[in-house]
């Protein structure tokens, strides 16, 4: 014997495709939340007014040749290798966790010999954004890596 499709079998698939689709909505949404830190800029207008600036910073920055690489040491101090920078360059740094979990960490760095500089500051495990600036004189380097 068929049984028969009834308003109350309707109302059972309409409730359960709804919860469905609300339940994995509210998933997304808490995991959103709970990665994104918040704010990527306090201003937009601000920074959109500042770009072409940003840009020519950074071309000014090619253009001096210069080759700087950041990595993690053995002893998680962050080792700055610098290619065709003048002796007596100095080296400052911004560490700031991409996610924005864990606070911005300014390093400061001392000269190690042949082109090479080590923070003085220990970065804690996982993922950084490094904002470097190398200057020596009127000659200002500014670059970003990820380090992992």
């Amino acid at each position: 014997m068929a049984r028969r499709f009834t308003g109350l079998h309707m109302a059972a698939i309409l409730v359960a495709g709804f919860g469905i689709v609300v339940g994995v909505n509210l998933v997304m949404a808490r995991a959103a939340i709970s990665t994104f830190g918040g704010v990527v800029v306090e201003n937009s207008y601000v920074a959109s007014q500042k770009f072409n600036g940003w840009l020519d910073r950074a071309e000014q920055s090619r253009s001096l040749g210069w080759d700087v690489r950041v990595r993690r040491g053995d002893d998680d101090r962050m080792l700055v290798t610098a290619a065709n920078v003048p002796q007596g360059a100095t080296v400052r740094a911004v560490a700031r966790h991409p996610l924005g979990r864990l606070p911005d960490s300014e390093l400061h760095f001392a000269p190690a010999g042949e082109g090479r500089f080590l923070s003085n500051e220990i970065l804690p495990a996982g993922r950084w954004i490094v904002r470097l600036e190398v200057a020596s004189g009127e000659d200002v380097w500014r670059g970003e890596q990820d380090l992992r």
